[in-house]
């Protein structure tokens, strides 16, 4: 038997170029541009349950919840509260701090609404 050669339409010192994944990509969906959807707005943040919504119910009452209320209510330590008052502000809770005679209470905003919240984190 003889053996015939085969040549390659190209030369053998040319290199080959192979596809990158995004030409492959491209390839694959034709050649399409695809359009982004519009990003949807995001719902308002729904009121905490458990101990956050325990904060959120002492801190809408008309006098407000003192730090030290709020650690009795929940069992938490001082620090504990007041990082869930700067997470529930972070959510788009806005309330204010009253300082009256020796007492200093944080009362949620009359319209205080949630905000959309602008990070996910949970």
């Amino acid at each position: 038997m003889t053996s015939k050669s085969r040549k390659s339409p190209e030369p053998s010192n040319a290199p080959t170029k192979r596809p990158t994944p995004t030409e492959k990509l491209v390839a694959a969906k034709g050649a399409r541009r695809v359009e982004a959807p519009e990003p949807a707005h995001a719902p308002p943040t729904p009121r905490p349950s458990g101990k956050l919504g325990v904060i959120i119910d002492r801190l809408a009452a008309k006098t407000g919840a003192t730090a030290d209320e709020l650690v009795a209510a929940t069992g938490w330590q001082r620090h504990s509260v007041l990082g869930a008052l700067s997470r529930l502000r972070a959510r788009g809770f806005a309330m204010q701090l009253d300082a009256h005679a020796d007492r200093k209470a944080y009362r949620l905003e009359i319209a205080a609404k949630p905000a959309s919240q602008s990070r996910a984190r949970s």
